[in-house]
């Protein structure tokens, strides 16, 4: 069998699942993995669910989601401007008032990802297990490979 390279999950389009319109050659085409890069940073997909309870401003966003700095929460935001996730709304105030609520494309991203967030609290319990299993096949303490990856990228 002759060995290639995905350069884009269209790439597989044999199969039934990948529709031959996904194929491209460049990252920066490929459909899948511009939405694939949303939905997986770290903090898109808590600042939506939030979104989806309503319009909130910037400050009201920050202190919803522990661990989240100003400056990630602007980036995040603006990236998600940019997709046409959320729309911005500035009054003009003094001092400026600004809030944040999904789009109809936005909430159907929440919609599409809710199935893999259900997916998560039904085998998270498995997952625990799978991952304390491992490590202790290898050698490792739980604390010492939370979030890691190996050096070749597995």
């Amino acid at each position: 069998m002759e060995e290639r390279t995905l350069k884009c999950l269209g790439d597989l389009n044999d199969t039934a699942f990948f529709p031959p319109d996904w194929k491209t050659g460049k990252r920066a085409d490929c459909p899948v993995r511009q939405v694939f890069d949303r939905v997986g940073d770290r903090w898109s997909m808590y600042v939506m669910a939030h979104l989806e309870e309503g319009t909130l401003r910037f400050n009201e966003i920050r202190r919803r989601i522990d661990g989240l700095s100003q400056r990630v929460l602007t980036v995040t935001l603006r990236s998600l401007e940019r997709d046409g996730h959320v729309i911005r709304t500035q009054y003009p105030t003094i001092p400026p008032q600004v809030d944040y609520r999904l789009t109809p494309l936005g909430r159907s991203l929440i919609s599409a990802v809710r199935p893999v967030v259900g997916w998560s609290g039904d085998h998270h319990a498995e997952l625990q297990a799978n991952r304390a299993s491992f490590d202790g096949r290898a050698g490792l303490s739980a604390t010492s490979n939370a979030g890691s990856h190996s050096a070749d990228g597995e």
